[in-house]
């Protein structure tokens, strides 16, 4: 009988051991949420910080400003018949 007893005192001393451990862990569990979200939200707004904004276009601006050649298309191209591929296209269609 004092063996058994002594027995699920022992294993009542483990599951206060575990329980405790188990409360530690919920603890750092939580601990360790709350750290991710704050890093996570400032990660987010150091990503924001980096990232440039664009402005606007101002279309009052734009004719001032010349276009590159490169963006310009180049003249029209005529065929062996000497149309234009457009009037060709035009027919076509």
């Amino acid at each position: 009988m004092a063996v058994a007893e002594r027995k699920v005192q022992q294993d009542q001393t483990r599951v206060d051991q575990d329980e405790d451990r188990l409360d530690d862990s919920r603890n750092q569990l939580t601990r360790d949420r709350e750290a991710l979200g704050r890093t996570q939200t400032e990660s987010l707004q150091a990503q924001a910080a980096a990232t440039p904004t664009l402005s606007a276009p101002r279309l009052d601006r734009a004719i001032e400003k010349p276009i590159p050649q490169n963006l310009l298309p180049q003249s029209s191209q005529l065929n062996a018949q000497g149309q234009t591929i457009g009037r060709l296209i035009n027919i076509v269609a």
